[in-house]
């Protein structure tokens, strides 16, 4: 996860919206996205957003991939789309709506990568 996040790590807010699972997740947190490209220079990264031309699910996704997205109401910053737009990715959507949920979105992309490379 990339700062600045739009909730908050304490336990109490995790035991709620992380339920029994959270403590089995393998997560950290870092202050930029270049922070995040400097660690993983390697890492093949997608980008999910509504402007996409390709879906989710035509993606070839391995282990070690990065699925990056960005707000719900702003998505990801132009600056970020532009590094290399044969990497984008979106749900389908009908045009009039502005965004889907964050939280299904990302459900829904992980689990996609996760079902291509055979699971965890």
């Amino acid at each position: 996860m990339i700062r600045p996040l739009g909730f908050r790590l304490e336990d109490r807010y995790l035991k709620r919206a992380g339920m029994d699972y959270w403590q089995h997740l393998d997560w950290e947190v870092v202050d930029s996205w270049q922070d995040l490209r400097l660690r993983l220079p390697d890492a093949n990264v997608w980008y999910l957003t509504k402007t996409a031309n390709r879906l989710a699910w035509d993606a070839d996704f391995a282990k070690g991939d990065i699925l990056l997205f960005g707000s719900e109401s702003r998505g990801l910053p132009p600056a970020i789309l532009e590094e290399n737009p044969a990497s984008r990715l979106k749900l389908p959507m009908h045009k009039e709506v502005r965004s889907l949920n964050l939280a299904s979105t990302v459900n829904t992309v992980a689990y996609e990568a996760i079902r291509q490379f055979g699971g965890l």
